[in-house]
């Protein structure tokens, strides 16, 4: 593939200096965060909370202002981006249906030629996990019952302002990649490539809820609350039930987020998913440290990112699985010898695109069919012939839970393109984003030209109501398996799932409503 190679001697050419010192390749050092809004990266949503690593790797390198998740919940998500390809080629429906373990990606590529590599941390990008009431959720998404799926978010305080370390899990694996870092630079004869996924600020499971429960609380301590300017969170505008597109109001409803919030409520759970921001980006802060320490920053390249984002409350919905900003929007953030300082790209990009850009930076021609393309033009000085072999446009699609019918995202231009299943029997939402970037006027009908011309990029990338009718049928199958490998037991156990407060009130009806779904015909 000639046109990384090219790019990359430009690069030399411009700078005296190339992603290559010393003739050696660069270091690649990746941080995936989960949940982490995008926006936060970048003012003004950067002034609201603390967060003095992402603001250096801001200051020292490249910030992506539009970056975008390929399907915002875990598992599909980084299905996406450790593949480089999107989702519906995958088949990444949900968090139970992702990647095989033997698929190939872009650390498996650096390994073979010749990067020392190492994975710790959340990974989640193959099939296989996640809770059984996760995987019944997104299959039953199209029967014709609305049951509570999540817990209310809630908030929780605990410790004081010495109480540094409230994610366990991630400081160890945090401790551990430092350590690796620390190792590593005793034998600098090898490249490395690491990467290190967080929770973080995923939100935690609620404890009272049982061993099967999402996570909808909200965990921090003083000492990171105290990063937050609380003077500045918002509280997000709500249309009424009445006004909010159906799908948005099935994904309210199944996340618990039907009831009454009081606006301290809602600023609570805000100012305490930033604290949880804030411990996330410390961790990257010590990871960063460690490279510097180590003599090794001045020849690494450091990538962070998250698999999506968190509304926190907006558009009366925690959580991801939905294509409006506060889910999906993420962040990117590289730095590295060779690459531009302080600039803030405007460029439209996604998770697939990171596949394609680590194997640029080391000089590996990418094989194979991918979505994405690389980012290391839009990261220099190069010319406008190389920025334009980036597309204009991002997709995102999710297939999931929480989400009652599979929705595609297109952004291009000033717009987001939201259609659904086969493009007509659910109504599409179109947004100017620089007009309403609240996303609470859906213009489709008032623009019908530009609906029609996104519509038809849409359809250009990906035959989506194809992919709808997949999925569909996936959905069915699956479940039909599961139920019959339950045998008896299977009213027992699908009525003690993580809906099992609402299955209960109706049983009869709600097991009723399956066997209707499973019987009929598309």
């Amino acid at each position: 593939m000639k046109i990384p190679m090219f790019a990359l001697i430009f690069l030399c050419q411009l700078y005296g200096q190339s992603l290559c010192q010393n003739g050696s390749r660069p270091n690649i050092v990746m941080a995936m965060s989960d949940a982490f809004d995008g926006r936060l990266t970048f003012d003004p949503g950067s002034k609201v909370v603390q967060l003095p690593y992402v603001n250096y790797l801001r200051e020292l390198g490249t910030t992506f202002l539009n970056a975008y998740t390929n399907s915002p919940i875990c598992c599909p998500s980084r299905a996406a981006m450790w593949s480089g390809q999107f989702v519906h080629l995958t088949q990444s429906w949900n968090n139970y249906k992702c990647l095989d373990a033997n698929a190939t990606t872009w650390m498996g590529v650096l390994e073979a030629n010749g990067y020392l590599t190492k994975s710790m941390g959340k990974l989640d990008y193959t099939s296989g996990s996640h809770s059984v009431s996760n995987r019944v959720e997104a299959w039953t998404r199209d029967v014709q019952f609305l049951l509570r799926q999540e817990g209310r978010p809630v908030t929780q305080l605990v410790g004081n302002m010495s109480t540094v370390r409230i994610m366990d899990k991630d400081w160890e694996n945090t401790d551990e990649a430092t350590q690796w870092i620390h190792q590593r630079a005793a034998s600098s004869h090898q490249p490395f490539a690491l990467y290190l996924g967080l929770n973080l600020p995923h939100p935690y499971p609620t404890k009272s809820l049982g061993p099967t429960a999402g996570g909808s609380t909200f965990l921090t301590s003083p000492y990171w609350l105290k990063k937050v300017s609380t003077e500045l969170i918002t509280v997000p505008k709500w249309l009424p039930f009445a006004a909010m597109h159906p799908v948005d109001y099935y994904s309210t409803c199944t996340k618990n987020c039907s009831g009454v919030f009081t606006e301290e409520e809602v600023k609570r759970i805000r100012a305490f998913y930033y604290a949880m921001c804030a411990e996330a980006d410390a961790m990257l802060g010590q990871v960063i440290s460690a490279l510097r320490e180590t003599g090794l920053l001045d020849n690494t390249v450091v990538i962070f990112t998250a698999d999506h984002g968190e509304l926190a409350m907006e558009h009366r919905q925690f959580y991801k699985m939905s294509m409006f900003e506060g889910s999906s929007h993420v962040p990117l953030l590289v730095t590295g010898p060779g690459l531009m300082s302080g600039l803030q790209v405007k460029e439209l990009v996604s998770l697939v695109d990171l596949y394609p850009t680590v194997l640029d930076i080391a000089g590996i021609p990418a094989v194979g069919v991918l979505s994405g393309h690389t980012l290391l033009p839009l990261l220099s000085k190069a010319s406008t012939f190389f920025k334009k072999q980036h597309p204009d446009w991002v997709l995102s699609e999710y297939h999931g839970c929480n989400v009652n019918a599979s929705t595609y995202m297109l952004r291009s231009g000033r717009w987001k393109y939201i259609a659904y299943a086969d493009g007509l029997s659910v109504p599409p939402q179109l947004f100017d984003m620089t007009r309403d970037k609240e996303e609470l006027h859906n213009v489709a009908l008032k623009f019908l030209d530009v609906q029609a011309h996104l519509d038809k990029l849409l359809r250009s990338i990906v035959d989506y109501p194809e992919v709808s009718t997949t999925v569909h049928l996936y959905n069915k199958k699956s479940f039909g398996a599961w139920q019959h490998s339950l045998g008896r037991n299977y009213s027992q156990v699908i009525a003690n799932l993580r809906w099992h407060v609402d299955w209960q009130k109706d049983a009869l009806a709600n097991e009723k409503a399956i066997d209707s779904w499973l019987s009929d015909s598309l």
